[in-house]
């Protein structure tokens, strides 16, 4: 596709995917841009997804897949497949994409079935709650709602004693429920 930048008209190449989801022709767009430089070239690759940009990213890193390959992988298979397929070894899915053949979607496995996996688990983990724990995480929060210091302790402490020392988000909940209800702070 050529992509037109204040006047400027860039070829950047995209996976079916993205193009499938660009809309009408002059519409705004925003992408993604992956520049590849080689001796003799410099290309651009278009995403309109971070998660999309990321995989093309890591299948450059694989063995035997240039950025032709890739464009191809995730044209043949979206993101939400392909991720399971390279974790779970399924090599007749992998070989199903036009390009692919029994040996690429072995070494595609072997080089990025760890990657995926601790990016997958990095995704998994629960946001850190700070050292000083939910309650004046949520105190705090209060406070930056502009709340006074006083109010703000108290609300937490008629939550705490409604849902507990639970979750920053249930007792969040609470406390904001507690400020709104009619009482005497």
């Amino acid at each position: 596709m050529i992509l037109d930048v204040g006047g400027v008209g860039y070829l950047v190449v995209v996976p079916l995917s993205t193009f499938a989801a660009m809309g009408e022709l002059h519409a705004e767009v925003t992408l993604l841009i992956h520049t590849h430089v080689r001796e003799d070239a410099l290309s651009l690759y278009g995403f309109l997804s971070a998660r999309e940009k990321h995989l093309f990213e890591l299948l450059l890193g694989a063995s035997g897949v240039g950025p032709t390959l890739a464009l191809k992988i995730l044209s043949g298979m979206n993101v939400e497949e392909l991720v399971p397929a390279i974790r779970m070894g399924d090599l007749a899915r992998l070989t199903k994409i036009p390009g692919v053949g029994r040996k690429t979607a072995e070494r595609m496995v072997v080089e990025l079935k760890d990657k995926l996996e601790a990016m997958a688990v990095e995704a998994e983990k629960p946001a850190a709650a700070s050292p000083a724990g939910a309650e004046a995480d949520v105190k705090s929060a209060l406070i930056n709602l502009g709340y006074d210091d006083r109010t703000a302790e108290a609300a937490v402490a008629e939550a705490k004693s409604q849902v507990g020392t639970g979750s920053f988000e249930k007792l969040l909940r609470a406390s904001l429920a507690a400020l709104s209800a009619p009482q005497k702070y």
